[in-house]
C-alpha cells in the first residue's frame, strides 16, 4: 500500500510532479500527469507508463484496485495529504488520485500506416479541452490515429489528458509533425483528405464518406488558412439546418467523424 502520508508539499518527488504542468518540463522529462480514476485507470491497462500515482488516503480506500494495478505493475505508491494533492492536481476539486507518466505517442508513420480507416488531424487546434474532447471522440466513433500538427496544443497539458478521458492511451496519437508533412503522409497511405470548413463547397451530405477518409479540423478561431485548404482534397462544411451562426470545434468534428463511421460501416 502507499506507506506513510506525504504532507510536505516542498519535498523533491512533489516538486518534481508538479513542474511537469509546464510544457517545458514536460519535454525535457517526457513525462506528463494524469489526472482523476478515469484516467489513472486507462494509463494502468499500458505496460510501463505510470511510473508513480499519489493518493489520498479517501482515494485509496475508494480505488484500491487501482492502487493494486499500480504495485503490481510494479509503479510506487505515494499517499498525499490534500495540501500536496491540491499543489499536484491541476482542477478546482481534486479526485485524489494523480499519475506521473510517461510520454505515449507514437511517430507519424507508425500512427498513419496502410489499411487506415479514419484519422482525425488537428491543425492549429489551440485549445486544450477541445483537442482532449476531439481525441475523445475520434477513439468513441473507431478511428484508427489522431495526429497533432506542430503548431497545436501539447496533447499532455493537464486539461487536455482530462478532456481525452483516457483516450489518450487507447489511440496511436502523432505530434509535432508541419501540416504538409502530415497530409502527405495520409495520401500517401490511402486516405482522402476532408478539411473540415464552414466555408466549404460542399456539405456533409452531399459526399460519399465510405472510403478512407482523415478529416482536417483547424483553429477555433479563424478556422484552416488557404494554404492548408490547399492541400486536402475537398473542404467539406456541416450543414447548419437552424440559425445557429456555426458550430464550436469539438461539436462539428464529432458530427464529422460520426458521419465518416456510420457511412463506412453502411457501405
Amino acid at each position: 500500500m502507499a506507506g506513510s502520508e506525504l504532507t510536505n508539499v516542498k519535498a523533491p518527488r512533489v516538486k518534481a510532479a508538479r513542474r511537469l504542468t509546464k510544457r517545458a518540463f514536460r519535454d525535457q522529462d517526457r513525462k506528463f500527469l494524469a489526472e482523476g480514476p478515469q484516467a489513472v485507470r486507462e494509463a494502468l491497462k499500458l505496460d510501463d507508463v505510470v511510473v508513480e500515482l499519489f493518493t489520498t488516503a479517501e482515494a485509496e480506500l475508494r480505488h484500491g484496485d487501482l492502487i493494486s494495478e499500480a504495485t503490481l505493475k510494479g509503479a510506487p505508491v505515494q499517499r498525499a495529504s490534500g495540501e500536496v494533492m491540491a499543489e499536484l492536481a491541476q482542477t478546482v476539486t481534486p479526485q485524489g488520485l494523480v499519475a506521473v507518466c510517461r510520454f505515449v505517442h507514437t511517430p507519424l508513420e507508425e500512427a498513419v500506416t496502410d489499411g487506415a480507416r479514419l484519422v482525425a488531424m488537428l491543425a492549429h487546434v489551440r485549445d486544450p479541452g477541445n483537442a482532449g474532447t476531439v481525441m475523445r471522440t475520434a477513439d468513441a466513433a473507431g478511428a484508427d490515429s489522431v495526429v497533432f500538427t506542430d503548431a497545436s496544443v501539447d496533447p499532455y497539458n493537464g486539461k487536455c489528458v482530462r478532456a481525452s478521458a483516457g483516450s489518450l492511451f487507447h489511440l496511436p496519437v502523432a505530434i509535432g509533425s508541419p501540416v504538409a508533412q502530415a497530409v502527405r503522409r495520409l495520401k500517401d497511405s490511402g486516405l482522402r483528405v476532408l478539411a473540415a470548413d464552414g466555408a466549404g463547397k460542399h456539405t456533409l451530405d452531399d459526399v460519399d464518406l465510405s472510403g478512407p477518409t482523415a478529416w482536417v479540423f483547424g483553429n477555433e478561431a479563424w478556422g484552416l488558412p488557404e494554404d492548408i485548404l490547399a492541400l486536402t482534397d475537398d473542404v467539406v462544411r456541416v450543414p447548419i439546418y437552424g440559425q445557429a451562426e456555426s458550430l464550436n470545434l469539438a461539436t462539428a468534428a464529432a458530427v464529422c467523424l460520426y458521419a465518416s463511421a456510420r457511412a463506412q460501416r453502411n457501405g
